[in-house]
């Protein structure tokens, strides 16, 4: 299946008019009975689009129990708050639920100053919404996805990550990366402690991981299902892993072009690289096509601290500092709407 049939795919479930104006939301935790009242209806959608066979309730809280156990209380906690029923409980565990195929570029810079990253998707398929939670001993700070997965983010610990999609058709049982990212943040340290757990968790696809913290430490981990997992010291990923595996997708995504313009960009200043993640190659503006780059952000794991860019626009978030409320951007001319 190619990309434009897949995304063809999630545009069924997602009826909603066509726009590329989206309007971003920060959202402490207990705003998350509010966004899940909102959204259930497009999340059932989206989690019973394939109409593969999800797993049970059973099964489901089975893998959180074995694989990431210190969330599952967490996760109880959160099915209850939100009042979901038991289908919704099965959605929230987010094991073996339709993949996420994104884009994305991402960097860890020199130093350790700052995690850079692009995440480039469809805006109709987008939650938007930047969450601050402390759901047991951690705060965390990040942009949402699947209500309380994410994307990429920072904890108190001084440790930041991000994912892109690994441009590989493999498939597999395992959970939905975004959920692995908020189980990281919530658990780890340092980015040793982070490696540590993505060895040993599945996931569904292939994924490249990024990790960086206070201590200048980064690693790259390539995961795929059923295969083990890589490490690398590698600063950069886009959208394959060393080789490329999926040619229509990375034509499409255009990945070898964005990795070798990034890797590029490394030798110079945080504002540089920022400068060149907001212009071609690294921004796209393909948004009806399903691959326009929805956010740029920069991670500062030593501060705690968030900023998402858009040419002319930037939103500024902290685990110290969080102000919830709106942020409209219409993404084809990148200002802001308000």
């Amino acid at each position: 299946m190619v990309l434009a049939e897949i995304r063809g795919a999630e545009r069924s479930a997602d009826p909603g008019p066509r726009s590329s104006d989206v309007a971003f939301h920060a959202v402490r935790e207990d705003g998350l009975r509010r966004l899940f009242d909102q959204r259930w209806p497009a999340y059932r959608r989206w989690y019973l689009q394939d109409g593969a066979a999800r797993p049970s309730l059973a099964e489901a809280r089975a893998a959180l129990e074995r694989h990431m156990p210190e969330l599952v209380p967490a996760w109880s906690a959160l099915v209850a708050a939100v009042g979901a029923d038991e289908l919704g409980a099965r959605m929230l565990t987010l094991y073996d639920p339709p993949p996420l195929l994104s884009g994305c570029s991402q960097a860890a810079l020199e130093g350790g100053a700052a995690l850079v990253r692009n995440y480039d998707y469809d805006p109709h398929l987008f939650d938007a919404v930047v969450l601050h939670t402390q759901l047991a001993n951690t705060r965390v700070v990040g942009m949402a996805d699947q209500l309380w997965g994410l994307l990429d983010g920072v904890n108190d610990h001084g440790l930041a990550m991000s994912f892109t999609f690994g441009g590989r058709r493999c498939a597999g049982r395992g959970f939905s990366i975004p959920i692995v990212v908020r189980y990281v943040l919530e658990t780890c340290a340092t980015v040793a402690d982070g490696v540590a757990a993505l060895k040993r968790i599945p996931v569904q696809a292939a994924y490249n991981v990024t990790l960086l913290d206070r201590h200048g430490d980064h690693a790259t981990v390539w995961l795929a299902p059923g295969e083990a997992t890589r490490v690398t010291e590698h600063r950069v990923a886009t959208n394959h892993q060393g080789v490329v595996d999926w040619p229509e997708y990375a034509r499409w995504t255009r990945t070898v072009e964005r990795f070798d313009h990034l890797d590029g960009l490394l030798d110079r200043d945080a504002e540089a690289v920022l400068a060149g993640m907001l212009q071609p190659p690294l921004r796209s503006a393909d948004y009806e096509g399903g691959f326009g780059t929805l956010y740029t952000a920069v991670y500062r794991p030593e501060s705690g601290e968030v900023a998402y860019h858009w040419p002319g626009a930037t939103w500024r978030h902290s685990l110290e500092v969080f102000h919830e409320g709106a942020f409209d951007v219409e993404l084809e001319t990148a200002v802001t709407l308000a």
